[in-house]
């Protein structure tokens, strides 16, 4: 991070990006704001990555096809309260006639418009509202503060927060800048992409390398937290890079300062969606050290942060260390049971509770103390190699079966 800093904002930070987010009345009997826009005012070069659930939302598959097609972005579109997948052709015409509309206001061509939606499975997008939604969003789009705030609020769900963050960094001794949003609380279990995502940037950057990188950094950030282990029909991740800092070519310099922004940003809001999972109260983090190879590290890590029964005790505050012994040994991973040292971890302590895979001399009372922070690590030591991984989830409540028993009503 010395070459990565902090800065206020979100979506808006970078030169040349403007948003806006409003209510268009999309479901009914709601008043939360539902659609938001981001807009570039220099086209920009543009990665993707996707869910990889066989039933894709239409938004999916458009986006998809502009990525695949080295298309260039001018804005995208997003909608709450139905995620128009599984609605057939119909969801196509829908996507495109947003897009022909969103295109016509803004002077692009419908190709240039990225498309997203979240909520119920299988309505149609209420398309009067839609367009409203479009005509209305057009004429308040601005940044700073109020743009990043309103865009992000408007594309949550069951979220209880919004979700965004912004950096600054030099590439080639020009000051750039990369702003993000997401959403996700509930149906987070990621494969190649998560959620809904959207991240931008005034650096330039080569499109297949950012493409490259994107992939490679999602892999690492997004598909290592788990909230209740299903994968979106309509997980998408998209960064926008208009150029308009002004950088050269990136130097290796340069492009280890980008991946590490890039993947500070994925960092940051992967565990802001770990953190929010529905009905959660606690961020669980689980590292493991000295794993025989990087896959294995990674399948050991989230089969720990995604076991209902470990989930449960951290919700309790239970230090039942054999549920993550357990989660390991049907993880699939090879790893030596006897050798397995763990530790948990918090702001309130740290304290090893198994080590060589028997119980350690622990007080039960200094455990619940330490389970009870907002934020508990597991560490895990396998002692078979140095590879290490890290996956983020949440605790399992009451509250999570209470949210998804009247999802749609």
């Amino acid at each position: 991070m010395n070459d990565i800093r902090i800065i206020d904002g979100g979506i808006t930070a970078p030169r040349g990006f403007s948003a806006w987010g409003l209510r268009a009345g999309i479901k009914p009997g709601k008043t939360n704001r539902d659609m938001a826009m981001i807009y570039t005012e220099q086209k920009a070069d543009l990665a993707g990555v996707f869910t990889k659930n066989l039933v894709k939302a239409a938004p999916v598959k458009w986006d998809k096809n502009i990525v695949a097609a080295g298309g260039k972005a001018g804005a995208v579109v997003v909608n709450t309260g139905f995620a128009n997948a599984c609605t057939g052709e119909q969801g196509d015409k829908d996507c495109r006639a947003t897009a022909t509309l969103a295109a016509s206001l803004l002077g692009l061509e419908p190709g240039e418009i990225l498309l997203g939606s979240t909520g119920v499975i299988g309505g149609r997008l209420p398309m009067d509202k839609i367009e409203e939604g479009v005509k209305a969003l057009v004429p308040e789009l601005k940044n700073g503060p109020e743009a990043d705030a309103l865009a992000a609020e408007a594309i949550m769900t069951t979220d209880t927060r919004p979700k965004k963050y912004a950096l600054e960094f030099e590439l080639g001794g020009k000051t750039c800048r990369m702003g993000g949003m997401c959403k996700g609380s509930g149906m987070i279990h990621p494969n190649l992409g998560t959620m809904l995502c959207y991240i931008t940037t005034d650096a330039a950057v080569e499109r297949a390398l950012l493409q490259e990188i994107l992939a490679q950094i999602a892999d690492e950030t997004f598909n290592m937290i788990s909230v209740d282990g299903d994968t979106s029909t309509n997980d998408t991740v998209l960064i926008m890079a208009n150029g308009m800092a002004g950088n050269g070519p990136l130097s290796e310099k340069d492009h280890g300062v980008f991946r590490a922004a890039l993947y500070e940003m994925l960092k940051f809001l992967s565990m802001r969606i770990a953190e929010d999972g529905e009905g959660a109260t606690k961020l669980f983090e689980v590292t493991v050290n000295h794993a025989a190879d990087r896959e294995s590290a990674r399948t050991l890590a989230k089969s720990v942060v995604t076991s209902s029964l470990t989930k449960a005790a951290i919700y309790g505050r239970d230090a039942n260390w054999g549920r993550i012994l357990c989660a390991m040994g049907y993880s699939g991973a090879e790893f030596d049971p006897d050798a397995v040292d763990i530790v948990f971890e918090s702001a309130n302590g740290r304290l090893t509770i198994v080590e060589n895979g028997i119980a350690a001399d622990y007080s039960e009372d200094t455990a619940k103390e330490i389970l009870s922070a907002d934020k508990v690590t597991a560490l895990i030591d396998v002692h078979d190699g140095d590879a290490r991984a890290t996956a983020w989830g949440c605790d399992l409540t009451h509250e999570y079966v209470s949210i998804n028993a009247d999802y749609r009503s």
